[in-house]
């Protein structure tokens, strides 16, 4: 008798450690089981394991066993066969063309998502507090779209050809600027070298890195591209811009520049035709060494060099932006046609040449920034589509499918100094989450195959994806006064 009490006891006690084991499992939002985890620091595969999120958190990476034990999800995503990887960071998007383009603008943060696009950075237009409200919005869940990290209106000289501006050309203007854009609490400070004077340039390099702030810019062709960046230049933005310090003539062209005895377009043909790559690899070990940033925009130099043979007006994608927008894109197709043979036999090769230059950047140790230049103005280069299209291009320059991925994932978030939450599938860093149907290490396009995101912890299944594409073409197709 005393036996089976003892027995009936033990069962009872086992059954309650059960119930209580149980209901000792932590909750989390989601789980994502049966993916291999693509790993893009160290370029591999992570098999076997899965992913606990909580909020906009990942907390937990571990065996399957592991999570299933210690978690109880209110969602999971049975992601067998698919590849999990972060987020994409598209490093130079235009939100512009005015404000009666706001609503158009607004509905390209959805579109982002919908390609994987979780982060961009937003290099200045004319609509800036528009774009820092949306920043607000999405950081608060109240908006659809990717995290944004905006310069605001960019400092340029005294009328300016590009609008979006804060005209300066004095110390005194760059240092009220500054204020300016500090109390806007931008994310960097985008500077351009349409009218601006060489010296307030590097005055405003100086100044915002005084304040801690990084800074985005065109280089001003009066300027070596070693002035520009040993004055506290960040980031390059548009990789021909190397062309230059690849020059057996920089200094003296830049010399005849500023004295306004070549044309900016001389300039352009006279750095091309003289451009050595054993001084380019020389040149950019020294720019490597200084820690600067370049993103090359590649594809967008490609689709503006080649206008002349490649007809883009039954592109899909044009059913997915507004037609404001697209109505801005005239502008650079109407002076492409203006130009005569011999013209865009230099774009070509100007072209040609940019592209030959991002192995030698990898190899100097420059950091290398995916962007696009998306956005108004910039002919047929698609929000969202044309991160995937830069990436791309960059592995037929050369890169591997790794040192792409590097370029979005890694660097983005680095530049910003934002790695310490971004850019790993690993606890405590932000759900922002790629499902991908096939290896990106091994293809790069495996990156356009996208079964679901996750931004912030919210889940976007394919279904969902197709919706937001199927409205954007909905509100593609109205009016301007018509978009909401």
């Amino acid at each position: 008798m005393i036996s089976m009490l003892k027995k009936w006891i033990a069962a009872v006690l086992l059954v309650a450690g059960a119930i209580n084991g149980a209901s000792a499992r932590e909750n989390a939002d989601l789980v994502i089981r049966g993916a291999t985890i693509v790993d893009v620091a160290a370029g591999k595969l992570i098999e076997g394991h899965a992913i606990a999120v909580r909020g906009g958190d990942i907390i937990a990476v571990d065996s399957e066993k592991v999570i299933d034990r210690r978690y109880q999800p209110s969602r999971t995503i049975d992601a067998a066969g698919q590849y999990v990887m972060p987020g994409l960071w598209d490093m130079h998007v235009h939100f512009g063309g005015g404000e009666a383009l706001i609503e158009e603008n607004k509905a390209l943060l959805p579109l982002y998502l919908a390609y994987g696009i979780t982060s961009v950075r937003d290099c200045a237009a004319d609509i800036s507090n528009a774009v820092l409200r949306w920043r607000a919005q999405v950081a608060a869940g109240e908006l659809v779209g990717p995290n944004i990290y905006t310069s605001g209106p960019k400092l340029e000289g005294p009328k300016p050809l590009w609008k979006g501006t804060i005209e300066v050309d004095s110390p005194a203007e760059v240092d009220a600027a500054l204020d300016r854009l500090q109390a806007m609490r931008v994310d960097f400070v985008k500077i351009t070298d349409n009218t601006l004077r060489p010296e307030i340039f590097l005055y405003a390099l100086k100044a915002a890195k005084a304040r801690g702030l990084k800074t985005s810019a065109h280089i001003p062709y009066a300027l070596t591209v070693e002035q520009a960046v040993a004055g506290g230049l960040s980031s390059v933005e548009h990789g021909d811009y190397l062309i230059k310090a690849g020059s057996t003539e920089e200094v003296q062209i830049s010399k005849d520049y500023a004295e306004k005895k070549l044309t900016y377009a001389q300039a352009s043909d006279k750095l091309v035709d003289t451009f050595d790559p054993a001084l380019a690899r020389k040149e950019f070990r020294k720019l490597g060494s200084l820690g600067l940033y370049v993103t090359p925009t590649q594809n967008m130099g490609r689709i503006l060099a080649y206008l002349d043979r490649e007809d883009h007006s039954k592109d899909a994608a044009l059913s997915l932006i507004g037609p404001g927008l697209r109505e801005t894109y005239n502008w650079r197709v109407e002076r492409a046609a203006k130009a005569d043979a011999a013209a865009i036999e230099r774009r070509h090769r100007k072209y040609e040449l940019s592209a030959t230059l991002l192995p030698l950047m990898r190899d100097a140790g420059i950091s290398i920034l995916a962007g696009t230049d998306a956005g108004y103005l910039n002919s047929f280069n698609y929000p969202g589509q044309g991160l995937h299209d830069e990436l791309a291009r960059f592995v037929e320059s050369g890169l591997t499918p790794t040192e792409a991925l590097h370029t979005s994932v890694i660097n983005g978030p680095k530049f910003l100094g934002k790695q310490a939450r971004y850019g790993a599938i690993a606890p405590g860093k932000a759900a922002d989450i790629l499902l991908l149907g096939a290896n990106p290490l091994a293809d790069i396009a495996a990156t356009r195959d996208i079964r679901a995101v996750v931004r912030a912890g919210a889940v976007y299944d394919r279904a969902t994806l197709d919706g937001l594409l199927a409205s954007a073409r909905e509100n593609a197709a109205k009016p301007v006064t018509e978009i909401k």
